[in-house]
């Protein structure tokens, strides 16, 4: 190992010990590398070109600042609240049915946003005030909520699995109906679990709808409703591209929230266009840094000298799939997704391929794990994010979200060796 190196990757260290935003860290080590590596090859010039030539084609990235912007407008627009209120008719009057209400909206939102953190942080403050208001436990509450949240990107559309397609070339259309199974499998698998504890606990029964009810709160949620189905719809009739299905969800967002719903006007269009400028702004720096960072670890053979070392110990791809899981899972703990998503995939792609393992099969299962990781301790960013806007301690979210989370991992391993899972529905429609 040289000394650039060794120094690139101890300053990569340092940055998650001494708690360094990943961006700032990432662009710290690389120019650490690069006034020490001698040669064209590992000049910033050619990383520049790189960056220039490369990156800044990626027209796919647009995509991802307009479901940012379509998940703020929703947010903002009450279509959160008509999303709930409907889930609450389908499912509300089963014992633990305000969880079930919970399962089923994160569900629905999934299909609008693909947003992890939108779904929390929108709906959440409803889905545990109302479970509150019915009579469960905080803990629980949170736990349902910061769980059901990572449906959002598995279910399509998924902002991580646009960046996963930009760096594995995978088709984002196949990602996005790979998605579709495994996200109501989560469904499913999160409800059951509800089921349990509210027996166990005596949970109370919700509300009973009259069929009058029910019509009239499916009719005001229809224009939200019809929201997935124009998405989806668009990208795989050929239509729109899902860049543009992403201006798309805004602008229909905008549509419903500002002459359906009523519920939006200047002031509040404004307030979200600044909210989305401050997103947007912060993950281009991640990305930007993530791929000077990602060019030093292509130059310095770091994903073949990786997928060598795992290939050495063996050629099983289900023992090698396992490990990658593994790892994965623990990163997810320390580490933020998006890094995650752009320094380590690349990391494991070599691997992929030499193993002839399907991206989209792949793709699906990292961005569940990934996803896992954002409702795991330590630092996972839906449990600051519901204990925060609840006002529940940390540790008696983590208590009652750890039992969901292996829910969670129950249904990542199903998806990971069983691989139809995944691939049935992309094989079926996209012949």
């Amino acid at each position: 190992m040289n000394l650039p190196l060794l120094v690139f990757l101890v300053g990569f260290a340092l940055t998650f010990v001494i708690r360094i935003p990943i961006a700032l860290g990432m662009i710290m080590t690389s120019v650490f590398y690069f006034a020490l590596a001698p040669g064209p090859a590992t000049g910033i010039g050619m990383a520049a070109t790189q960056f220039l030539t490369n990156l800044n084609i990626k027209f796919i990235l647009i995509a991802v600042p307009l479901f940012v912007f379509a998940a703020n407008v929703m947010n903002t627009g009450e279509v959160t609240e008509m999303v709930f209120n409907f889930a609450s008719t389908l499912v509300g009057k089963s014992r633990g049915g305000m969880g079930h209400v919970n399962v089923i909206a994160s569900l629905i939102f999934s299909g609008m946003t693909g947003s992890a953190v939108a779904d929390a942080s929108g709906l959440g403050i409803m889905e545990i005030e109302a479970m509150r208001q019915h009579g469960y436990d905080d803990g629980f509450s949170c736990g349902i909520t910061a769980a059901s949240a990572t449906i959002g990107p598995i279910f399509p559309p998924s902002i991580p699995m646009i960046f996963y397609a930009m760096l594995s070339g995978a088709s984002i259309g196949a990602l996005f109906m790979g998605g579709m199974v495994p996200g109501i499998l989560m469904a499913l698998f999160l409800m059951g679990y509800i089921a349990f504890i509210a027996k166990k606990r005596d949970y109370p029964r919700g509300a009973k709808y009259t069929i009058m009810e029910f019509i009239k709160h499916t009719t005001r949620a229809l224009p939200a409703l019809f929201t997935p189905i124009i998405l989806l719809g668009g990208i795989y009739s050929g239509f729109v591209t899902p860049t543009e299905a992403g201006a798309l969800a805004g602008f229909y967002a905008l549509l419903i929230s500002f002459f359906v719903y009523r519920a939006m006007g200047p002031g509040k269009l404004w307030g979200v266009i600044k909210d989305t400028v401050r997103t947007t702004g912060v993950l281009s720096l991640i990305v930007g840094a993530a791929f000077i960072f990602s060019y030093i670890v292509a130059i310095e053979h770091i994903p073949d000298m990786f997928a060598g070392a795992l290939l050495g110990v063996t050629k099983n791809k289900y023992l090698l799939l396992l490990v990658v899981n593994i790892l994965f899972l623990i990163l997810g703990m320390f580490i933020d997704t998006m890094c995650i998503t752009l320094v380590f995939i690349p990391m494991v792609l070599p691997l992929v391929e030499a193993l002839g393992i399907d991206l989209v099969h792949f793709g699906v299962v990292i961005v569940l794990n990934m996803m896992i990781g954002l409702s795991t301790p330590p630092f996972g960013m839906l449990l600051f994010i519901v204990s925060g806007i609840s006002g529940t301690p940390l540790k008696t979210v983590i208590k009652e979200c750890l039992p969901m989370t292996c829910m969670l991992i129950i249904v990542l391993f199903l998806i990971t060796y069983i691989p139809d899972i995944v691939l049935f529905v992309p094989n079926t429609f996209m012949k």
